[in-house]
């Protein structure tokens, strides 16, 4: 597969509107997280705190770290515009199996709603992964970036029509015609 077929399957999306919901409400459920660990938002502790904890008490090598939350974060926002939406997804679900296998999974199934459990189970992360392995297969869906990007840069369907007619109409000689 050369440069130009990858850049092609990366962009070209259903057009359909099941990938919009999914996306935009995945990128909307995982945006608050990201900002909390880049930006401090919504209760976070920011970059450095968060790098702190994934590094030194997590033990998660720096690049890994700073690889979720820029997932988190940058992700998210490419999800709900819809730009490298299979990308964001395959990180989205990357992050969500990392933090499934080792936080959560020793928490059991269900989220901690009455504070019984040592933390949260795993369910939440089994539907975040779920809605990305979704958006993975059809792509951004209508209204998405990668679908403009697919559209105007690598969809020769409709020029390739607009090409035939305009070259019938260029060949076409009713002088000849008539002399047959």
């Amino acid at each position: 597969m050369n440069a130009m077929t990858a850049l092609k399957t990366m962009f070209e999306t259903e057009n359909r509107t099941s990938p919009v919901i999914l996306r935009v409400l995945l990128g909307l459920v995982i945006f608050p997280h990201g900002a909390q660990k880049l930006l401090g938002w919504f209760g976070g502790h920011g970059l450095e705190g968060t790098l702190g904890f994934f590094t030194q008490t997590m033990g998660v090598p720096m690049v890994f770290a700073l690889l979720v939350i820029a997932g988190e974060f940058f992700g998210s926002l490419g999800l709900i515009a819809g730009f490298l939406t299979r990308f964001s997804a395959f990180g989205v679900l990357c992050i969500m199996m990392g933090a499934m296998f080792m936080v959560h999974l020793d928490n059991g199934f269900f989220m901690n709603w009455s504070g019984n459990q040592a933390g949260e189970g795993y369910e939440y992360h089994l539907l975040a992964m779920g809605m990305a392995v979704a958006l993975i297969v059809s792509g951004g869906g209508k209204y998405s970036v990668d679908g403009w990007i697919a559209r105007t840069f690598f969809n020769k369907k409709t020029d390739t029509a607009a090409s035939q007619f305009s070259e019938q109409v260029a060949t076409h000689n009713p002088i000849q015609e008539g002399a047959r």
